[in-house]
C-alpha cells in the first residue's frame, strides 16, 4: 500500500517515512501544499497523511481542493491544534480522520490501518483468500497452519492482491502501490516477486491462488 506524507518538518517526515516503510508501506514525502496537490493528482495513493500547517498552501486548502477535484483518497489530517473548532474545520473540508501532535506512532499506525480498511468489505484486520490468511496488524501470513516468512516487499504485494480478490491487477498497478516515487522501473520486477511469493505460499497451491492473466497481470483467486 502506498502512502503520501505531507509534512514540512523534514525530520518528522523522515521518521514517519522510516516507520511506515518498516511496516511494509511504500512512502513518498513532500513538504508543501503545492507539491502535495501535484503528487495526489498525478499518482495513485491509498492514503494521504496531511499536516495542516504547511507552506505555499495549507493542508485545509489542499484537502478541500482535492475533494473538489473528486480525488477521494483517504486523508489523515495532522495538526498541533487541539480545539473542537479546528477538528471540525479539518473534517468539514473532507478529511477522514484527525490526529493531534504530538502523537504516539502506534496510534498513527492504528489510524492508518483503520482508514485503509474503511473502503473494504471487511472491517477486520484479517484478510483471507481460501486458506491463506494475512493479519494487517501483526503482518503475519499463514497458509493453513503454517507461518509464511515474507520480505517487506513480498508482504506489500501480497496484501495488495488480497485486498482485490478475483480482480485483475496489472503489473503497473502493483508497481504503483508497492514502490515509492523513486522506483527505477525494471520490466520483470513484479514477476520476480510474484514467483517468490508463490514459492513461499506453496509451490503448487500458490500458482492456483495467484493466477497469471496473460497480457494483463495477476488475479488472486478466492474460489
Amino acid at each position: 500500500m502506498r502512502i503520501l506524507i505531507v509534512e514540512d518538518d523534514r525530520k518528522l517526515c523522515a521518521v514517519l517515512k522510516r516507520g511506515l516503510e518498516e511496516n511494509s508501506y511504500a512512502v513518498d514525502c513532500v513538504y508543501n501544499g503545492k507539491d502535495a496537490e501535484y503528487y495526489a493528482e498525478t499518482d495513485s495513493y491509498d492514503l494521504i497523511v496531511l499536516d495542516i500547517m504547511i507552506p505555499q498552501k495549507d493542508g485545509l486548502a489542499v484537502c478541500k481542493d482535492l475533494r473538489i477535484k473528486k480525488i477521494n483518497t483517504p486523508i489523515l489530517m495532522l495538526t498541533a491544534k487541539d480545539t473542537v473548532e479546528d477538528r471540525v474545520r479539518g473534517l468539514d473540508t473532507g478529511a477522514d480522520d484527525y490526529l493531534v501532535k504530538p502523537f504516539a506512532f502506534s496510534e498513527l499506525m492504528a489510524r492508518v490501518r483503520a482508514l485503509l480498511r474503511r473502503d473494504g468489505s471487511s472491517k477486520s484486520t484479517m484478510l483471507s483468500v481460501g486458506e491463506l490468511v494475512l493479519d494487517t496488524k501483526t503482518r503475519e501470513v499463514r497458509w493453513k497452519d503454517d507461518l509464511i516468512d515474507l520480505t517487506t516487499k513480498e508482504y506489500t504485494i501480497l496484501e495488495y492482491l488480497m485486498r482485490h480478490p478475483n480482480a485483475v491487477v496489472t503489473r503497473t498497478m502493483i508497481e504503483t502501490h508497492a514502490w515509492d516515487y523513486d522506483l527505477d522501473s525494471i520490466s520483470n520486477l513484479v514477476d520476480v516477486y510474484i514467483r517468490r511469493i508463490r514459492q513461499k505460499i506453496d509451490p503448487e497451491q500458490g500458482k492456483k491462488i495467484i493466477q497469471t492473466v496473460r497480457g494483463a497481470g495477476y488475479r488472486m483467486k478466492s474460489q
